[in-house]
């Protein structure tokens, strides 16, 4: 996992919004639009990340559709230290 989670926020072109997205979220559950208005990215942008950490286990959401909730997975909780030495980098 702590490969992924170095690959998905450091190697790619939108590792930086991908942390920011992880940060929000570790602060408090949210959906794509309250995260879009939070963080000042398009909504389509924040989809996209959030597919890609979904796809890579990293979040996880609760609900269907246009409200549903994200929030870190129980494996990237359990990698917490890395996200934030990863984090720590990205700034």
């Amino acid at each position: 996992m702590e490969a992924v989670l170095w690959y998905v926020l450091t190697g790619t072109r939108g590792g930086k919004n991908r942390v920011r997205v992880l940060r929000a979220l570790d602060e408090r559950p949210r959906n794509a639009n309250q995260l879009a208005g939070d963080l000042d990215l398009d909504y389509k942008t924040v989809r996209h990340h959030l597919d890609v950490l979904m796809e890579n286990d990293m979040v996880r959401n609760s609900g269907d559709g246009y409200g549903a909730v994200y929030l870190p997975s129980d494996q990237v909780r359990h990698h917490w230290e890395t996200v934030e030495t990863i984090m720590e980098q990205v700034e």
